[in-house]
C-alpha cells in the first residue's frame, strides 16, 4: 500500500518505508544473501518482527494462573496455532486472510491483514502441562496454570552421640 493514498509523504516515512523494504528471497536457506552478508536483518526476521509488533497482546497474573489475551476478531480457530517452543516460549500465530471477491475494489484498507505472532517467556512457575486455549468473540485467551509453591524445607534433626 502507498504512503502517499494517506497523505503521508514526508522525509521521514520515506526513510521508514525505505529501511523496511527488504527484496524478495528465501530466508533462513540462505537465499537473503545480500541483507545476510551485509550483516543486514534476514527477509524473515524482518516478517517476524512486523508481525509481532503489530500483535498488540495483555499479559495478567492471577493467584493461579497467567491469562495472554490477544484481540484476534475475524478468526477461526484454523486461523490460529497457539505452541509451547523450547520448553518455555509460549508461540500465539496465524494468518488472517483477505477476502477476495472479483467484483469488489477496495477504496481503502485498513484492517491488518497478513501474519501475525507473539512470543512469551513463560516464568519458572508455570505448569507446561496446564495450558488452554479460547477464543471466544475475536478475544483469544490463553491460561496457563502455576505450579504451585515448593514447600518450605524442613530443619534436619542431626541426634548427637556423647563418646
Amino acid at each position: 500500500m502507498d504512503a502517499r493514498m494517506f497523505g503521508l509523504e514526508t522525509p521521514l516515512m520515506a526513510a521508514l518505508q525505505h529501511l523496511l523494504d527488504v527484496p524478495d528471497g528465501d530466508a533462513g536457506a540462505g537465499g537473503d544473501k545480500a541483507g545476510a552478508a551485509a550483516g543486514g536483518p534476514t527477509r524473515t526476521y524482518v516478517r517476524d518482527a512486523r508481525a509481532m509488533a503489530a500483535t498488540p497482546a495483555d499479559v495478567k497474573e492471577l493467584p493461579n494462573s497467567y491469562a495472554f489475551v490477544v484481540d484476534m476478531p475475524g478468526l477461526g480457530t484454523g486461523d490460529i496455532k497457539v505452541q509451547v517452543e523450547d520448553e518455555r516460549v509460549l508461540v500465539i500465530s496465524g494468518e488472517r486472510r483477505r477476502e477476495e471477491k472479483e467484483d469488489a475494489k477496495y477504496l481503502r484498507m485498513e484492517r491488518r491483514m497478513g501474519k501475525f505472532m507473539r512470543k512469551f517467556v513463560l516464568p519458572d512457575n508455570a505448569d507446561m502441562d496446564k495450558i488452554a486455549a479460547v477464543c471466544k468473540d475475536g478475544v483469544l485467551t490463553v491460561a496457563v496454570e502455576k505450579l504451585p509453591p515448593p514447600e518450605p524445607k524442613k530443619p534436619k534433626t542431626i541426634e548427637v552421640k556423647i563418646a
